[in-house]
């Protein structure tokens, strides 16, 4: 490749502004690639700086709870934070350097060094893995000459990955500079490399490498909704005019679980808040589905976000709640402008604001806060955490969210499907919403489908539904076991197909990944353990410490370096993390392994090497330059029992 085609001689910033391709100005529209201006040295503009944080100070004031969207924002403009601007937030808001420098480094999407003019970064979940994302990562930096997790010489790019994308239904994906592009293959690759060798700005790139499609296969009561905007908002109005707490009641009446896993009671939860001290209340909407295989919040907050905020505006109603929240998680970035446009068209139609319907309604308003690559803040308290501006780490409970939640108000935390099966229980009422699924497991349950089958994508089934009649659905008819909930859910096997998908037996957040007889199962497992060693928040020793012991396991016996005491020591592993990991992260991390070692253990036992311990690391061997340096290659040089 020509080296003069690449600009090496100048600094990447110069070139482009030389040759007029891009012009400084605030990244803001979705998909706009932004090249920062820089001096003839390749330094940030200390003025240019100093205007995108103002711009960013202007749009969320100069409260510390802001913390984070000022940094997501200033990076946008600027490509990283380099520690001058770290410094000139600090200041601008009041804290410590260390506390904005901690929240900058807790995040996988901010970047305190330089990360190219161009950042790709492809999706390591197992299922993209298995549809060849590391090949096609290979391939690109190849091309690119950029070797995998670093800068490119002139500054141009960097190829590295990143934890599930949210587009298991229609991978391998990718994020190049936080816009997500789905379906790669080497035709794609080619066409991505040379669009960045060619400097092309990407809101200039061909609209179909954006599109990402809403993969829909069944619908029931929540997908094939036909509510009108403003009917569930009336109806939960006038239920609270007929009798105090009537809306709240009704939920009780349907019997709603949470949907984002745990499955607490809704009109219990709804309750508490209501009842707690002090005038402010919050409604938080948990859109930040990391869970490799989950997507469905994806598809809902796409096609369905007025029912989602319907559903906030609901709960806003029943609790006394002024203000609510959505937190959305970095990876939806390119959902940002059309939510926002959902939430502008909803005030202008009065179903946001003051007086919400008519003359003497509520009140309730909704803002977005975006988050920046971190799976642990889709645990509750940790997302309150970086809805404040903080690292996330979950918060020691008690008290709970719903007496000291958002900056110490009561506050509901509900996920994206909650919330809008809530709003159908305004409109229909709860009699109506228990009479489907089981006794335990009322209503319905939207399944995100991934991994080997025909059909990809959504499906929604009543509660109850068995495992078998998925598959089925789905094209999954050579599926050999079942990774249901995620990587903190539970694996089975074909043996198992007729559980149900309830709260009863098999309880989930929504992903429902399919693998059959082709893929090796310690594979999956080991995927996974790295996964959760990546996402630990480092706050426990026994998580910090435990996950990362966990994935030097696999490896070694993915290296061939196992015996039966690699295989004691996951499970000594697993009782350390569930008794003393402080979140779920740690007390899940253990159930690939645990699951994959109960109902798949020859996929372990063909991979050791003996039944004696074998060290992962062979000093003989590394004393092996040192002998050939002093040209001794006796017994005497090497160690005892060895050569």
């Amino acid at each position: 490749m020509d080296r003069r085609r690449r600009g090496l001689r100048y600094p990447l910033w110069c070139d482009l502004l030389r040759s007029g391709i891009v012009a400084p100005a605030v990244w803001r529209g979705a998909g706009r690639s932004y090249i920062p201006k820089e001096t003839g040295k390749g330094v940030l503009d200390a003025s240019y700086m100093e205007d995108c944080l103002q711009a960013a100070l202007r749009r969320w004031g100069r409260s510390a709870h802001r913390l984070l969207q000022v940094l997501r924002e200033l990076q946008e403009a600027c490509g990283y934070l380099p520690s001058r601007s770290l410094e000139a937030v600090a200041g601008e808001l009041g804290l410590p350097l260390a506390e904005v420098r901690g929240v900058a480094s807790f995040y996988a999407f901010l970047a305190t060094e330089p990360v190219g003019a161009y950042r790709v970064l492809f999706s390591d979940s197992i299922t993209d893995r298995m549809q060849g994302s590391h090949g096609l990562m290979d391939q690109l930096c190849s091309r690119l000459w950029v070797e995998p997790g670093k800068v490119s010489d002139d500054g141009l790019v960097s190829v590295s990955t990143t934890s599930c994308t949210g587009l298991c239904d229609q991978g391998p994906a990718a994020l190049i500079n936080g816009r997500a592009v789905a379906r790669l293959d080497t035709a794609r690759m080619h066409q991505i490399s040379d669009l960045i060798l060619a400097r092309r700005p990407m809101h200039e790139w061909p609209a179909e490498l954006y599109t990402v499609e809403d993969s829909i296969h069944r619908t029931d009561v929540l997908l094939g909704h036909r509510t009108a905007p403003g009917a569930a908002i009336s109806a939960a109005r006038n239920r609270d005019v007929a009798a105090p707490g009537g809306m709240i009641a009704e939920l009780t009446r349907a019997k709603l679980r949470g949907r984002g896993g745990a499955g607490f009671p809704t009109g219990a939860k709804w309750a508490a808040c209501a009842a707690a001290p002090g005038p402010d209340r919050c409604i938080v909407c948990n859109a930040d589905e990391g869970e490799p295989g989950t997507f469905k919040d994806r598809v809902l907050l796409a096609r369905y976000a007025d029912l989602v905020i319907e559903g906030m505006t609901v709960a806003g109603i029943a609790v006394g709640a002024a203000l609510g929240l959505i937190y959305l998680r970095g990876e939806y970035r390119f959902l940002l402008e059309p939510l926002e446009a959902t939430l502008v068209r909803r005030r202008e139609q009065g179903l946001l604001g003051a007086r919400i319907g008519a003359a003497g309604g509520a009140t309730f308003d909704v803002e977005i806060h975006l988050g920046a690559g971190s799976y642990i803040c889709g645990e509750e308290s940790a997302l309150l955490e970086s809805l404040e501006g903080r690292r996330g780490i979950p918060r020691n409970r008690p008290p709970y969210p719903v007496t000291h939640g958002y900056l110490g108000r009561p506050t509901v935390v509900d996920n994206v499907e909650t919330l809008c099966a809530a709003a159908l229980i305004a409109e229909r009422g709860g009699q109506w919403y228990a009479s489907i699924g089981t006794e335990a497991s009322a209503g319905t349950k939207i399944l995100s489908v991934a991994g080997d089958c025909a059909r990809r994508g959504l499906y929604e089934f009543p509660f109850g539904v068995s495992v078998r009649a998925v598959l089925e659905a789905a094209g999954g008819n050579e599926a050999i076991a079942v990774q249901v909930g995620g990587p903190s859910g539970t694996c089975i096997g074909a043996d198992e197909f007729d559980r149900s998908i309830s709260f009863e037996d098999l309880a989930t957040g929504g992903a429902f990944t399919i693998f059959d007889r082709h893929r090796d199962l310690f594979e999956v497992a080991r995927n996974y353990t790295r996964f959760f060693a990546h996402e630990s928040c480092g706050f426990c020793t026994p998580c910090r410490v435990g996950t990362s012991l966990l994935a030097q396991v696999m490896d070694k016996i993915h290296d061939g370096h196992g015996t039966h005491h690699e295989i004691a020591e996951l499970h000594s592993l697993s009782a350390a993390l569930g008794k003393g990991a402080h979140c779920g992260l740690g007390h899940t991390a253990m159930n690939p392994v645990r699951d994959t070692l109960l109902r798949f253990a020859p996929c372990y036992e063909r991979r050791l090497a003996s039944t004696d311990f074998a060290p992962a690391f062979d000093l003989d061997a590394a004393l092996a330059s040192a002998r050939r340096m002093t040209g001794r290659d006796d017994p005497a040089a090497h160690l005892e029992g060895d050569g």
